[in-house]
């Protein structure tokens, strides 16, 4: 009999998701602009080849099972492939290109797409107290950007482009994952396996795999760890993301990626870095994670009225499975 998720794992899979992604987000940056990685798209391929790596030693050992290559799986998948890379690779690209304030800023936008694709392709209608939230975090948006201090088209245009892959990826994932087709493992192998050869053929067409090869640090112990550590992160986020997605909606999913931003920006005005202080940007940020909190209230205190989904049942998530026959 199928099972609705419980709260514990609603609310431990949208944590997993942000500390996930807190990480990679502090990681990314330190190979991107502390260490000044010329490529964004070889960083994203490196996160590409981890996750397929990770999964088939996972699934040699027996701890997670997926279905094997089909002829008709790339029409089965399609178009994550696509939406995950490119989301991947925005994203990386508007981390590079952006200062922390301005990057969670701006993906704040991301939650209002978030909540019409939820709208109009998975026919999900907010409740007027989410909606409300979602409307306060936009306005703390725009109070945050009415005085950017770093003025940056080609950041914008990749965080832009960035917001609506991810008002996509969310509501075409859980999609995916209601239909039960290949399963979360499954989706995750194949989105990355596909777009694989045609990132690489990216990188090496605009010159990035070059200069990813001329970089002159790759003997220095220090940025290849940090490069491992994002490579593996990237994995981790991706997996988190999948969990989080099942278990909640995309619009949470979104929210709390973007709280993750709003963290990240503030322990840059403790540490330092990249952060310029404005008062207004500060108050925009705070409205912001005020709104975030009516939202999170909202959320978890509501009773699901969604549909019992089959595979969300309570469960270990290292036990071994059983492989899934070809």
């Amino acid at each position: 009999m199928s099972v609705q998720p419980t709260r514990y794992l609603r609310i431990s899979s949208a944590l997993f998701y942000a500390a996930a992604s807190f990480l990679i987000t502090v990681v990314n940056k330190i190979v991107l602009t502390s260490y000044k990685f010329p490529s964004f798209q070889v960083l994203g391929l490196g996160q590409m080849v981890s996750t397929v790596v990770v999964l088939i030693i996972s699934r040699k050992l027996g701890y997670v099972s997926f279905p094997s290559l089909q002829k008709d799986t790339f029409k089965r998948i399609w178009p994550l492939p696509l939406i995950f890379a490119g989301n991947m690779m925005t994203g990386l690209g508007g981390t590079q290109q952006l200062s922390l304030p301005m990057l969670t800023v701006l993906r704040r936008f991301s939650i209002l797409m978030t909540m019409m694709a939820e709208y109009y392709i998975l026919g999900i209608t907010a409740s007027c107290p989410v909606q409300l939230s979602v409307y306060m975090m936009i306005f703390g948006a725009l109070v945050a950007a009415s005085e950017d201090l770093a003025f940056n088209l080609q950041g914008y245009m990749y965080i832009s482009l960035n917001n609506v892959l991810t008002a996509s990826n969310g509501v075409y994932l859980k999609k995916k994952l209601d239909a039960k087709d290949l399963g979360k493992n499954g989706l995750l192998f194949y989105n990355s396996l596909f777009m694989i050869p045609v990132a690489l053929i990216i990188a090496a067409a605009s010159g990035d795999l070059h200069k990813a090869w001329e970089f002159q640090q790759w003997s220095d112990i220090g940025f290849l760890s940090q490069f491992m550590g994002s490579c593996f992160m990237g994995f981790v986020l991706s997996y988190s993301t999948l969990l989080c997605t099942q278990y909640n909606s995309p619009l949470t999913t979104t929210i709390v990626g973007c709280l993750k931003n709003i963290a990240v920006t503030y322990l840059g005005m403790v540490i330092g870095g990249d952060y310029i202080f404005s008062v207004t940007n500060f108050i925009g940020l705070n409205i912001s994670v005020a709104g975030s909190l009516v939202y999170t209230w909202v959320t978890f205190r509501e009773k699901g009225t969604r549909k019992p989904e089959a595979d969300v049942a309570e469960k270990p998530l290292l036990t071994k499975e059983k492989e899934s026959p070809a």
